[in-house]
């Protein structure tokens, strides 16, 4: 088969598309026929070269594709041969507390297909069956390979981490992003009012057209301050932030008193200063929240196959293209999330 894949860590320069041997289908796997992938931040940081992930090389990227089942393991029960499927990256294999509660995301073995494991940017990939989320025949391939992991994240964090209720008022950083414009449509779904950041006027005016009430143009305007002249000097509920450390001391500024601050994600670093006194005086929280349990995923993904969320789709690339696909998330050009396409279904 074909698949995108690095011999080492490094620029775009390291990302090849050539032949890769075909992967072995275990007694719980799913063999699937890839019609579509979708990149994430976690594909360029996966290539750059993560602290504390030793990767068997060559490492194929990805952590959402979705495709037609061609072949399943002789343990699988609920797929067949010919069902359309989405990848759900989020594993855990072992048998512990975390697991029989439903919640791989905090088993001690929790990994991602892609970042730990071999990815599904390739014409075939051999998933577990618990990784699959079934798809209804009229969902477009775009569609179903872009939703999966930024929608099941951007639930979990505001709903079930963050306990989002209607009527409260949310900043979402980093609106144009996939995590990002997925938290702007879910927060307006809750009957939030939305704040959201993005650089541009354009951007901007997609967040909009998904739900935002108020926009802040970052590169332009101190968004804690506008935050709080928005609300009267109030504050918001809720900041879901996924950039980390450039945005982090504003992030907490940006709330009111018992206001929660839930991240998922540090692009522009892991270690922040942080203002302590502002924590506790003002007596917020702190919330980590990664992925999803399958649960989760498919209840946010049905919203997504009948229409009331949209994965915004910057731009479809062949895989051969993949160096192109990570410089549009490096670059931060466009609005939305990117897809690959394995060139022999173009």
């Amino acid at each position: 088969m074909q698949a995108v894949q690095f011999t080492e860590h490094g620029d775009v320069d390291v990302i090849e598309y050539g032949e890769f041997p075909d992967p072995e289908v275990g007694r719980e796997d799913v063999l699937v026929d890839v019609k579509a992938g979708a990149l994430n931040h976690l594909d360029v940081w996966t290539r750059r070269g993560l602290p504390g992930v030793d990767l068997e090389m060559p490492h194929v990227p990805g952590s959402d594709a979705a495709g037609v089942v061609q072949e399943v393991g002789e343990d699988v029960t609920r797929f067949e041969p010919g069902d359309h499927v989405a990848v759900l990256a989020g594993v855990s294999g072992g048998d512990d507390e975390f697991s029989r509660k439903g919640d791989p995301t905090l088993a001690p073995d929790f990994h991602i297909i892609g970042e730990h494991v071999p990815g599904v940017h390739s014409e075939l990939a051999a998933v577990p069956e618990d990784n699959l989320a079934p798809v209804p025949d009229g969902v477009d391939w775009e569609t179903a390979a872009a939703a999966p992991l930024v929608f099941q994240t951007a639930w979990r964090m505001l709903r079930d981490r963050g306990d989002l209720k209607a009527g409260e008022k949310v900043l979402v950083l980093g609106a144009s992003g996939g995590v990002g414009h997925a938290a702007v449509q879910i927060a307006a779904h809750a009957g939030a009012e939305v704040f959201a950041t993005a650089s541009s006027d354009q951007k901007l005016s997609y967040a909009e057209e998904l739900g935002a009430d108020h926009t802040i143009d970052y590169s332009e305007e101190d968004f804690a301050s506008e935050v709080r002249d928005l609300t009267d000097g109030r504050g918001v509920d809720m900041v879901v932030d996924h950039v980390g450390a450039d945005t982090w001391q504003d992030s907490l500024g940006s709330l009111a008193k018992g206001g929660r601050l839930v991240t998922c994600g540090a692009t522009t670093g892991g270690r922040p200063e942080t203002d302590i006194n502002r924590i506790f005086w003002n007596q917020l929280s702190v919330i980590g929240s990664t992925m999803a349990t399958p649960g989760q995923a498919e209840e946010v993904l049905e919203l997504v196959w009948d229409g009331t969320f949209e994965p915004r789709i910057r731009e479809t690339l062949p895989m051969s293209e993949a160096a192109r696909a990570h410089e549009l998330l490096e670059n931060r050009e466009g609005f939305g999330k990117v897809v690959v396409v394995p060139d022999s279904e173009r």
